[in-house]
């Protein structure tokens, strides 16, 4: 059986519960997926000072459930905490972020992000430039707060494929990244609307996450990632 725990770096327990669902419908046989938050933090991650308080979130997270997980997966679209965690964890810890970026490197060409709200496009260009593949990949925003989404994100399918299309036809897009956590319910319909493939990046990390539990790899500890221990 393979463990994974999904942390959902807000404190939101309603996106908590609908991000862990989208992994545990994505997941395969002998997959166990459970979603966790922080207690205290912040009900959204939104600005650069909420994403530091996040990081710290993810770290206890990490240290909590390191006895029964297998692999995390960091949920949050910029992968708030990711480096940090991986010199924590026992075991892999995958962002949403970066799994998403690598997907879409498999599927197409050029490819756009399509993140919500408009202040935290710095926070999605970070990871593609980290991950050198700002020549392939650009980066819109549909400015709406991601407490729009609890309860679901399809009402947003117009506004989305507005914002896809332009890059299409702009960037020559042939792949949508959906830039936050909690909208795999527009997953079907805007890739229906558009006719392109649209990745989901939790789907995206729980899919590497179990594939690196699998293959019996883990963070390497040569260097850039050597374990700390923490007080």
């Amino acid at each position: 059986m393979t463990r994974i725990t999904v942390i959902n770096p807000n404190t939101s327990v309603e996106l908590t519960d609908a991000i862990a669902l989208a992994a545990r419908e994505v997941s395969g046989a002998g997959v166990t997926v459970r979603g966790v938050h922080p207690v205290d933090g912040v009900p959204s991650v939104e600005s650069h000072a909420e994403e530091a308080i996040a990081a710290v979130g993810v770290l206890a997270q990490v240290r909590e459930h390191q006895a029964d997980t297998d692999a995390y997966v960091v949920a949050c679209f910029g992968d708030t905490g990711v480096q940090a965690a991986r010199e924590v964890a026992t075991c892999p810890v995958v962002g949403m972020t970066e799994a998403a970026l690598q997907t879409a490197c498999l599927i197409a060409h050029r490819f756009v992000v399509v993140t919500l709200p408009a202040r935290t496009v710095a926070h999605s260009d970070r990871v593609v430039r980290a991950l050198g593949l700002e020549h392939r990949c650009s980066v819109v925003a549909v400015d709406v707060p991601v407490a729009d989404l609890v309860g679901g994100s399809t009402h947003l399918l117009d506004a989305f494929t507005d914002a896809a299309r332009t890059a299409m036809a702009s960037d020559g897009a042939e792949a949508v990244v959906l830039g936050c956590a909690g909208l795999a319910d527009l997953v079907g319909p805007l890739s229906e609307a558009l006719g392109i493939p649209v990745v989901d990046g939790v789907a995206a990390a729980v899919g590497i996450a179990t594939g690196l539990v699998a293959m019996g790899l883990n963070t390497s500890r040569a260097n850039t990632f050597a374990a700390v221990e923490l007080p």
